[in-house]
């Protein structure tokens, strides 16, 4: 069975689905293709169905990932079928804590940035990744590079995860 990540946050059009193409791409260069499902959600709906925003396309094809993506809302059933839950901020973190069903389900809920070493050891918004949604260009390029600087992190963890079930 794959080990199932979920990054989170508020519409998912601007930083999860950045977070998700950007830890698709290092799955697959790790080899972890078929061994780690990557996907995101938001905490609301008001965008479901809808693609990334056209700002969150632009920056991830100028780098070279994938922009594909329809937005959708994170439900509490979902942690049953989830390994980890990525927030991209502190609101975010305890909205989906509060809505696990269990203590086991809100303790795989981490916030993205805790796994950057830069700023790991920070606290509380020192871990946000702002939102990009009301502001220019160069808020979604920070983004992706707090997004790209947390991930190499999360995939060392992820990869200690996939290869302790294979022990």
């Amino acid at each position: 069975m794959p080990y199932r990540v979920c990054f989170v946050c508020t519409g998912n059009i601007c930083r999860s689905p950045m977070a998700e193409s950007v830890f698709r791409a290092r799955v697959a260069e790790a080899g972890l293709d078929g061994l780690v499902e990557v996907d995101s959600a938001g905490t609301g709906g008001w965008h479901e169905g809808d693609g990334a925003d056209p700002r969150t396309v632009s920056v991830l094809e100028v780098n070279g990932y994938e922009g594909g993506h329809a937005a959708r809302q994170f439900h509490a059933d979902w942690f049953t079928r989830l390994d980890l839950v990525i927030a991209l901020d502190a609101g975010h973190l305890r909205d989906l804590r509060r809505l696990a069903p269990t203590e086991a389900d809100a303790a795989k809920v981490r916030l993205l940035r805790s796994y950057d070493p830069a700023v790991a050891s920070a606290s509380g918004a020192g871990l946000d990744v702002p939102d990009p949604y009301y502001g220019g260009p160069d808020g979604f390029e920070e983004c992706l590079e707090m997004v790209e600087a947390a991930t190499p992190g999360l995939l060392a963890a992820v990869r200690e995860q996939v290869e302790g079930r294979a022990a």
